[in-house]
C-alpha cells in the first residue's frame, strides 16, 4: 500500500502528471555491494528492454489518464487531489473540507482498485519481449549508474 501511495503521489504530483514513472524505473535498493557490479547487457538484451520500456510508457501514459478521470470523477481537481494526498503522505494536517477528504478517499480507492491490472499490463509488456521481471529490473537497476549503458540505450531507442 505504501509503495501505491507513492507511486500514486509521484504520478500525479510529477511535472504536469503525464511526465511520471513506474514501478520498475523505481526499484528499490540493491544493497550496496551488489549496485556496484556491473550488469552485462547484449545489444539484444538491451533492444527487447528498449521495446518494454517503450511499451511501459506508453501504458503508464494510459494509466494515467484513468487516475485522473479516477481524480475528476470525484469532482476534485487534480491540484487539490494532489494538495490533500501530500499532506497525507507526510502526516501533516490536512487543510480541506470533509467533504474533499471523502472524495480524496473515493478517489485513492479507485486508483487503488486500478493497480493489479496495471500491474499485470506491464509485466506482461515486458515478458513479451523475452524479459523476466528481474532481469527488466537489474537493467533499469544498472541504467541508473551506468552512463555507457544509458547511451547505448539512447542509440538503440534513436536509432
Amino acid at each position: 500500500m505504501l509503495k501505491l501511495k507513492r507511486n500514486v503521489n509521484a504520478l500525479l504530483i510529477c511535472a504536469g502528471i503525464l511526465a511520471g514513472s513506474t514501478a520498475y524505473a523505481q526499484t528499490p535498493q540493491l544493497p550496496q555491494q551488489q549496485e556496484q557490479q556491473k550488469v552485462e547487457v547484449s545489444d539484444a538484451e538491451l533492444s527487447k528492454f528498449a521495446k518494454a520500456y517503450q511499451g511501459i510508457q506508453v501504458a503508464e501514459q494510459e494509466s494515467q489518464k484513468k487516475m485522473i478521470a479516477a481524480v475528476e470523477e470525484q469532482e476534485l481537481e487534480i491540484a487539490q487531489f494532489n494538495e490533500i494526498h501530500q499532506a497525507k503522505m507526510q502526516n501533516q494536517e490536512v487543510s480541506a473540507s470533509k467533504d474533499d477528504l471523502k472524495k480524496h478517499e473515493k478517489a485513492v480507492e479507485k486508483i487503488e482498485a486500478m493497480q493489479p491490472e496495471i500491474q499485470k499490463n506491464m509485466e506482461e509488456i515486458i515478458t513479451s519481449e523475452g524479459l523476466s521481471i528481474e532481469r527488466f529490473q537489474q537493467i533499469a537497476t544498472a541504467m541508473q549508474a551506468d552512463p555507457a549503458l544509458q547511451q547505448r540505450l539512447q542509440q538503440i531507442m534513436t536509432g
